[in-house]
């Protein structure tokens, strides 16, 4: 029997998967779900407080933004059949636990993309703050942020690529084979998958130039690496998905934490060099401090009062 908005046959709403999920794979795919959530908070976080999106490469945001379109449109046209039964044959409880899997892809998306719109808001148009806030020593200093050309070009880029991929889904959806659709589905997983593989080459090459975090949040990242393992395992034990859907979450975690180790050493140098600038401007204080008391002592000038003989242990001038 097909489905009701496709020619792919309708899931089996009655599998234990569906009709008896398991408590412990449930906690974890939500805990998944608030941890994609809370994740991306200290990066939209610090793009608005520190007002720009400095360090932030354009064609990691153009990559990430097209890699999880990809892979929103592959969860999806996999995961329609339990979207049908929670119409039909699943409870409340069973159609959610259900559609996690879908939840989770579409909040990691939806929050990409928030990414992106504070890294147009806050395009940095003026001159580089690195120098100032995250380096003091390095070749940041003579830097170059990209154009708004750029910037433009990548969003419609992004905007277009949603569209294009959006249309061919719902047409081969409603129209197509299932060999067809299942063909589809690869196809997105695989261009999700490549799209991923290099996503963070440019940020990696960005960072390494700046020698410096800019705009890049590392408690984002801390959050996400590990979680990026774990989200690819419990997405392969969901019904309705396969390889496609959590390969990509394997490479993204891979590549997410060499940019975090990366991170991490420039910032532990920036505080170094902070921490050095600030003993050294103390140290500066102190001896002009020491000089100008001693000139006031000893460059006091002569009156009635003023003794004829210095003491003994008076150093002379």
């Amino acid at each position: 029997m097909a489905s009701l908005f496709s020619q792919m046959p309708a899931m089996d709403c009655s599998s234990p998967l569906l009709q008896n999920p398991s408590y412990s794979n449930f906690t974890i795919s939500v805990f998944l779900l608030l941890g994609i959530l809370i994740s991306y908070l200290p990066q939209h976080h610090r793009i608005i407080s520190r007002r720009t999106s400095e360090g932030i490469s354009p064609l990691f945001l153009l990559l990430g933004v097209t890699s999880g379109t990809c892979a929103l449109a592959n969860i999806w046209m996999l995961g329609w059949g339990v979207v049908e039964c929670c119409a039909s044959d699943l409870g409340p409880f069973q159609c959610f636990a259900g559609m996690l899997g879908i939840l989770q892809v579409t909040t990691q998306w939806s929050c990409f993309m928030v990414i992106l719109l504070l890294f147009l808001i806050y395009f940095p148009l003026a001159t580089p703050v690195l120098p100032t806030s995250d380096a003091l020593s390095t070749d940041s200093h003579h830097h170059k942020n990209p154009s708004p050309t750029t910037a433009v070009t990548i969003s419609l880029l992004s905007f277009l690529h949603l569209i294009v991929t959006l249309v061919i889904s719902v047409f081969l959806y409603r129209t197509a084979s299932p060999t067809a659709i299942l063909n589809w589905t690869s196809f997105l997983g695989i261009q999700s998958t490549i799209l991923a593989s290099i996503q963070y080459i440019p940020q990696i090459y960005t960072t390494y130039k700046l020698k410096a975090v800019g705009s890049l949040s590392i408690p984002m990242m801390c959050i996400q690496t590990p979680g990026s393992f774990v989200w690819a395992l419990s997405l392969a034990t969901r019904e309705g998905t396969d390889w496609s859907s959590w390969l990509v979450y394997c490479v993204t975690g891979t590549l997410q934490g060499s940019l975090l180790v990366m991170a991490i050493i420039f910032e532990r140098r920036r505080k170094s060099e902070e921490a050095d600038a600030a003993l050294f401007a103390d140290g500066e204080v102190e001896d002009d401090s020491f000089v100008h008391e001693a000139e006031h002592t000893w460059r006091q000038p002569a009156n009635e009062r003023t003794r004829l003989l210095a003491d003994e242990d008076t150093p002379d001038l």
